[in-house]
């Protein structure tokens, strides 16, 4: 009887360990980048980009009100966007001089 009881408990602390497992593996998913992020999202905010860049070639920084940006070899590199900014249309800043 104690055996059976013994391997109830070595039964348990298995079960107990392998849901600890499962959870973290699943919440380092959720930690991914990316993992949250609307398919798609990310494309458009690429082809936006790149359709302003295309339309003021002469432009060499601008910001939308939350991220700033700035063009470097014909591709935007921005920061991060600001907490609680209200994005408005992208503009330029900063142009080449003539």
């Amino acid at each position: 009887m104690k055996e059976q009881g013994m391997r109830h408990s070595t039964f348990r602390v298995a079960l107990c360990l392998a849901l600890a497992i499962t959870g973290m593996t699943a919440a380092h998913a959720a930690d991914a980048p990316g993992a949250d992020a609307v398919p798609g999202t990310r494309q458009t905010e690429n082809a936006s980009l790149q359709a302003f860049i295309k339309a003021n070639p002469d432009c060499l920084e601008f910001t939308d009100q939350c991220s700033h940006c700035a063009v470097v070899n014909g591709v935007a590199e921005c920061s991060t966007a600001e907490i609680a900014c209200i994005k408005r249309e992208n503009h330029c800043t900063r142009r080449i001089a003539d």
